[in-house]
């Protein structure tokens, strides 16, 4: 298991001063990049609408959407308004797909196979409703599963006669293949459906998805992937990944409005798949049925070729670098400070990490809120904090607008919350 990390109070000497003893990296200057000399960290602040007297370390749960994408979302919007009819009835349709096509691209999947939907949530939704159960079928989730999900699960569970199990991960972990052989070791012969976390949200963990679905595939047993948290914070190959139906979210770590999300389906995994909101394009199958849902309003689907171009123009690799980077760094700063130790490894997270709080400080998810508030309320600091297995745990999110004083002042700040 992994050893504890040996604190030192945090003064000039410490290593909360020596982690960061090198300037944030700047962004190069490629061709993709339209602010080569602009730093990252506070500098970049200024392009968000985020609150300047706020420590902002929750990035993973919202996101936070940039000043020109906000622009952009505000002029397809007055477009709307000038013309509805003509907007929804003439433009919309080629639109959606051409920005389907867009993100294809940028998520290595092809436009057709590819739909809208508001959030990762919905779009599970969606597979959940549109599965062919029959009673004393088997749905597998993980024991890290996304709240939303795992009710989802269970209200189908209960329309259908379905069992939930679940794949119990452990945590603190020392190799990712753990994760993989929890799946392995959860499955049964009802298996017909299992979801996989490309990334856990309380525990940040990123799952090993290829190993975990090629194994579940090789039992007869279909695939969907939640990767809510994975657009824009790791590089993704959706095509590549074997699964049978991949949701991420947009609005997340892509920098798109909220709202913003996507499922993707393979061609074969596509019959029979409808949206949860049955409307005049039934029957017309996947994607179409998706794009037409009813009068609603699709400006922050339309506003990704201003946010993939916001996106690249920092550095797609440099950005991604950047923040995973500051996160683990964070992470190191923190378990110093603490006294105690990340619960996996390096390789096991991206711009998230989760570290488990101070001392013996257990409780449900209400003590996290409470603490949560704490911090909030004394120190205008906002970070989510979640109980696992009956310890709480709080989860930092890096982001290209943070720099390391963003967390020297968390490092300071809680341990007088639970004294």
């Amino acid at each position: 298991m992994n050893s504890k990390i040996r604190a030192r109070p945090v003064g000039a000497n410490s290593f909360a001063t020596r982690v960061w003893d090198e300037s944030p990296p700047t962004i190069p200057a490629t061709g993709e990049n339209s602010f080569a000399r602009t730093r990252f960290g506070h500098a970049l602040r200024r392009r968000f609408l985020l609150d300047p007297s706020v420590r902002f370390l929750n990035h993973g749960s919202y996101g936070a959407t940039p000043r020109a994408v906000l622009a952009a979302q505000e002029r397809l919007r007055r477009r709307l308004e000038r013309q509805p009819v003509a907007f929804m009835q003439d433009f919309l349709p080629d639109a959606l797909r051409r920005t389907a096509a867009d993100l294809g691209d940028f998520i290595g999947a092809r436009g057709e196979d590819l739909a809208f939907v508001e959030n990762a949530t919905a779009g599970i939704n969606a597979v959940f409703q549109s599965y062919p159960w029959r009673r004393g079928d088997e749905l597998l989730l993980s024991s890290h599963v996304y709240p939303a999900v795992r009710n989802a699960a269970h209200h189908v569970a209960a329309a259908h006669g379905v069992k939930v199990r679940e794949a119990r991960i452990p945590f603190p972990l020392d190799h990712p293949r753990e994760i993989a052989e929890a799946y392995a070791a959860a499955a049964g012969s009802r298996t017909r459906l299992a979801v996989v976390d490309h990334i856990a949200s309380p525990s940040a963990l990123i799952f090993p998805v290829r190993e975990i679905v090629t194994g579940l595939k090789a039992r007869g047993i279909r695939v969907l992937v939640d990767g809510a948290h994975v657009p824009g914070m790791l590089a993704l190959a959706v095509g590549k990944l074997g699964a049978d139906w991949y949701v991420g979210n947009c609005h997340k770590w892509l920098f798109a409005p909220k709202g913003c999300g996507f499922l993707w389906a393979a061609a074969d995994a596509q019959r029979g798949l409808h949206p949860t909101v049955i409307s005049n394009r039934y029957g017309e199958g996947f994607p179409a049925e998706f794009d037409w849902c009813g009068t609603r309003d699709p400006s922050a689907w339309l506003t990704l070729g201003a946010v993939l171009d916001f996106y690249r123009g920092l550095g797609a690799k440099a950005l991604r670098a950047y923040n995973r980077d500051l996160a683990w760094r964070a992470a190191r700063l923190l378990a110093e400070a603490w006294q105690v130790a990340p619960p996996a490894p390096r390789n096991c997270f991206g711009a998230m990490v989760t570290l488990p709080l101070p001392g013996k400080a257990g409780g449900d998810a209400e003590a996290g809120q409470r603490l949560r508030a704490r911090l909030w309320k004394r120190h205008r600091i906002e970070v989510p904090l979640f109980s696992i297995d009956g310890r709480l745990y709080l989860r930092l999110s890096a982001q290209v607008y943070n720099d390391p004083d963003d967390y020297k002042g968390l490092a300071a700040a809680l341990p007088a919350l639970l004294t």
